[in-house]
C-alpha cells in the first residue's frame, strides 16, 4: 500500500520568522521613508485640558494652547545663539554648524520624522568632518538637538517609530567609535540619556492611554447599565399598561350590553375602541420580546406597589437594617406606574444602605402632596463591626431613570453626619 504524506497547514517556524521580519520592514518603511516627509504640523494643546481650564481670560488661554511651539522654538533659538557665541571664537565652521543644528528642532513644528532625519545628517556630517575642537561625534548643541528631536518625534509618534530612532541612533554612536576608537565619543553618554528620555516618554504615554481607556470604558458600562435599567422598566410597566388595556377592552365590549336597544353608532365606536385596545396589547407584547432577555422569566406575582412597603421593610430589618417608616399628608391611590417606581427606588436605596453603611438606622419619609409624591431615604453613617462593600454606584443610575421617566428628579448627597441622603420626587398629573 502507497503512504499518504501528510502536509501541516501551519506555518513553520522560519516562516513565521519571515512574516515577522517582513511586517517590520514594512511598518519601517511606511514611517521612516513613505512618510518621513509628510506634514504633520504640531497641534494646539487641547482647549478642554486641565492646565488650559486653570486660565481665566480666553485670550491667554490662546497663546497658552501654543506653549508647545514656543518651547520648541525658544529652545532651537537658544540652540543656536549659544552654539554660535561658545564657539565662533575657536572654530567658524563649527559655529557655522550650529544653524544646522538648530534646524532639525525647528522643523519637527510641521514634518517630525524628516526633521530627525535632517538631524541624523547633521550628526554625520560633524562626525565625517571630524572637528577635533569639539565633542564627537555630536557637537554640544548638536547633542542637545538631536536629543529634544527625538523626544519631540515620540510624543508624537508610534512607539515602534521612537524604537525605531533609538536603534539607529545606537548604531550610529557604535560605528563612530569603532571608526575613530582613539578618541573620546560620547555615543555612551547619547546611548543611556536617549534610553532615559524615550523610557520616559512611553511610560508617560502608556499612562495616559490607559486612563483614556479605563474613561471610555467607565461610559461604556454606565452607558450599558443605563439601558439594562430601562429595560428592566420596560418590562415591569408592561403588567401595568397590559392591565389598563386589557380593562379597557373588556369595558368597550361589555358596554353596550349595559344599554337597552343601544344606538348602532355606539356600538360602533365601543367596537372600535376594543379593537384599538387589542392592537395596542399585541404591540405592547411584541415591543417586551424585543426587549426581553434570553434567560428572563416574567415573574409569577405583580408589580409591588407602596402597599407591599411594610413587607419590604421587614425583610430589611431581618438582614439587619434599623428603618422608620413616616408618611405625610393625605394616602391615597396613585397611578401604578408612579406606586412601582417610588417602591423601586426605596428599595434601591435601603440596599444601598444595607451595602455601603452596614449598622446605620435608616428612615423612610414619604409625602403625599396633591402634585406627586415626595420620597425620602437618609442613612447614618456605618457603625457596625462589618466593612462597606465597594459598589460601583449604578443603583443611583436606575433611581435617576425612573424618576425621569416620570417627568420627576432625584437628587443625592452625602450628609453631615457621615451617612447618605436619596430624595425623590415624582409628580402626578391632575387626570390622575
Amino acid at each position: 500500500m502507497g503512504s499518504v504524506k501528510e502536509t501541516s497547514s501551519h506555518p513553520t517556524a522560519p516562516q513565521t520568522e519571515l512574516r515577522l521580519a517582513r511586517g517590520l520592514w514594512d511598518g519601517f518603511r511606511q514611517d521612516f521613508i513613505t512618510d518621513a516627509f509628510a506634514l504633520r504640523p504640531l497641534p494646539l494643546l487641547p482647549a478642554d485640558s486641565a492646565f488650559i481650564r486653570l486660565l481665566p481670560d480666553n485670550a491667554v488661554r490662546g497663546y497658552a494652547r501654543r506653549l508647545p511651539h514656543i518651547a520648541i522654538g525658544l529652545l532651537a533659538f537658544l540652540l543656536l545663539t549659544f552654539g554660535f557665541l561658545l564657539q565662533s571664537g575657536s572654530d567658524p565652521t563649527a559655529a557655522f554648524a550650529a544653524l544646522f543644528a538648530a534646524v532639525p528642532l525647528a522643523m519637527t513644528l510641521l514634518r517630525p520624522i524628516g526633521a530627525w532625519w535632517l538631524s541624523v545628517a547633521v550628526t554625520l556630517f560633524m562626525g565625517l568632518a571630524a572637528f577635533y575642537s569639539l565633542p564627537w561625534p555630536w557637537t554640544g548643541v548638536g547633542f542637545v538637538s538631536h536629543l529634544a528631536v527625538m523626544t519631540v518625534v515620540a510624543t508624537r509618534s508610534r512607539p515602534r517609530v521612537a524604537a525605531g530612532m533609538w536603534v539607529i541612533t545606537a548604531l550610529i554612536g557604535a560605528l563612530f567609535t569603532v571608526y575613530d576608537s582613539w578618541r573620546t565619543s560620547d555615543a555612551g553618554v547619547m546611548f543611556v540619556l536617549s534610553t532615559l528620555v524615550l523610557l520616559t516618554v512611553w511610560a508617560i504615554r502608556s499612562s495616559r492611554t490607559t486612563k483614556e481607556q479605563a474613561a471610555v470604558t467607565e461610559v461604556e458600562r454606565t452607558r450599558r447599565t443605563v439601558l439594562e435599567e430601562r429595560t428592566t422598566i420596560a418590562r415591569e410597566l408592561h403588567d401595568v399598561v397590559a392591565h389598563h388595556m386589557s380593562v379597557i377592552a373588556i369595558q368597550a365590549e361589555a358596554a353596550p350590553y349595559r344599554v337597552t336597544d343601544p344606538p348602532e353608532e355606539l356600538t360602533r365606536s365601543f367596537a372600535i375602541i376594543r379593537e384599538n385596545a387589542v392592537i395596542a396589547l399585541t404591540e405592547l407584547r411584541r415591543v417586551l420580546g424585543v426587549v426581553r432577555a434570553e434567560d428572563y422569566e416574567a415573574p409569577d406575582a405583580p408589580q409591588p406597589t407602596l402597599a407591599a412597603l411594610d413587607s419590604l421593610l421587614a425583610n430589611v430589618r431581618d438582614a439587619g437594617l434599623t428603618v422608620d417608616k413616616v408618611i405625610t399628608g393625605a394616602v391615597r391611590a396613585l397611578p401604578q406606574g408612579v406606586e412601582l417606581s417610588a417602591y423601586r427606588i426605596i428599595q434601591e436605596a435601603l440596599s444601598n444602605a444595607l451595602r455601603h453603611a452596614p449598622g446605620a438606622p435608616a428612615r423612610v419619609e414619604i409625602s403625599y402632596v396633591p402634585v406627586g409624591l415626595g420620597l425620602r431615604i437618609v442613612n447614618g453613617p456605618p457603625t457596625g463591626s462589618v466593612r462597606p462593600s465597594p459598589g460601583a454606584g449604578h443603583g443611583l443610575l436606575g433611581m435617576r431613570e425612573r424618576a425621569t421617566m416620570l417627568g420627576g428628579e432625584v437628587t443625592t448627597e452625602p450628609t453631615d453626619d457621615g451617612g447618605y441622603e436619596v430624595v425623590a420626587f415624582l409628580p402626578v398629573g391632575s387626570e390622575a
